[in-house]
């Protein structure tokens, strides 16, 4: 396990996401607001008043809170380049789901990029939104890199120096999903891969009166937030392979990076068995959870004694997707 903290970051301030993108989401068919749900025997576990997971496992009729961002993001591009353009991007799997599941809708064409270590299923699972998909032989950043050079109208969820505005949609989208938790944590605890979640929970409670710890937790294989965090500057790591497939990423966005450094309270690793033990703990509670989804609750246990937490608090798990299985 690796830790970081920042004992300063609650007290930083930042402008909130446009009042707007919760509207958008709103008037979708087949809006509505993910499960808030008790686990009572996590709680008992962990010494807290309320464990709280987010269940992001269907949203807007995906099994990934990632249509938030993606479609949010596509809404406000295709304002400023109308056109019949072919959306592409790179994905982990569900964001490049999310992506072509809304290009369909709209009918326009898609083509994803995923690195050779997304699973058949996540692959079919893209291709079956009609989308075209090209496997890169390497990493997630790599494949990143081809989707850039590709052409069409780029929809990546991570940033760097010169592309900035559609990953900064996509964060503004995520942020309905922190705009639906309708208590007072004292912790919210979100999985990072880029890093634009977490991101997305540092804006929503570092802009409003209610300013609880966040935790962001990643994989022990693919760590580049809290590397970077560590390190003071943003630092590419090696990936391999991990359960957590959504958070297998080896740069941090260029865009998340500062408001992490500044507003992100704590960051955790945590290893594929940690990972794997959760989602079975999570389906036990009736509650579908991915790895990277799962992640968050693995974190919390990695890093319990570490946090000021009594029985008396609240905290609240993102479980960003679905099972797998």
């Amino acid at each position: 396990m690796r830790w970081y903290e920042n004992p300063g970051a609650r007290a930083w301030r930042t402008a909130p996401a446009p009042a707007e993108v919760l509207a958008f989401h709103q008037s979708l068919p087949g809006y509505r607001p993910t499960p808030l749900t008790p686990v009572p025997a996590l709680a008992s576990e962990l010494g807290v008043g309320q464990v709280l997971v987010k269940d992001e496992s269907s949203r807007l009729g995906l099994p990934a809170f990632k249509a938030l961002g993606a479609w949010w993001a596509i809404h406000r591009t295709l304002q400023d380049q109308p056109g019949q353009l072919e959306l592409v991007t790179a994905t982990d799997g569900n964001h490049g789901r999310a992506v072509a599941r809304r290009a369909a809708m709209l009918g326009l064409p898609a083509h994803v990029f995923v690195p050779d270590v997304v699973s058949d299923a996540a692959i079919d699972a893209i291709r079956s939104e009609g989308a075209t998909v090209t496997v890169v032989p390497d990493s997630y950043d790599a494949a990143v890199a081809e989707a850039a050079s590709y052409g069409g109208l780029l929809i990546q969820d991570s940033a760097w120096p010169g592309y900035e505005v559609v990953p900064r949609h996509i964060v503004d989208g995520y942020s309905t999903l922190f705009r639906e938790i309708d208590v007072q944590p004292d912790l919210v605890v979100v999985p990072m891969g880029v890093g634009s979640i977490a991101q997305a929970a540092v804006t929503h409670y570092r802009s409003g009166p209610i300013t609880p710890a966040l935790l962001g937790v990643e994989p022990s294989t693919a760590s580049c937030v809290t590397t970077s965090l560590l390190a003071g500057e943003l630092v590419t790591v090696p990936t391999s392979k991990t359960a957590m497939a959504g958070l297998n990423c080896g740069t941090p966005s260029t865009l998340a990076w500062p408001v992490l450094r500044s507003g992100l309270d704590y960051a955790v690793t945590v290893d594929d068995e940690a990972a794997l033990r959760a989602v079975d703990d999570l389906s036990a509670a009736g509650i579908s959870s991915g790895p990277s989804g799962a992640a968050t609750l693995a974190g919390l246990r990695a890093a319990r004694d570490r946090l000021d937490l009594t029985g008396d608090s609240t905290v609240v798990l993102i479980s960003t997707e679905g099972s797998l299985g």
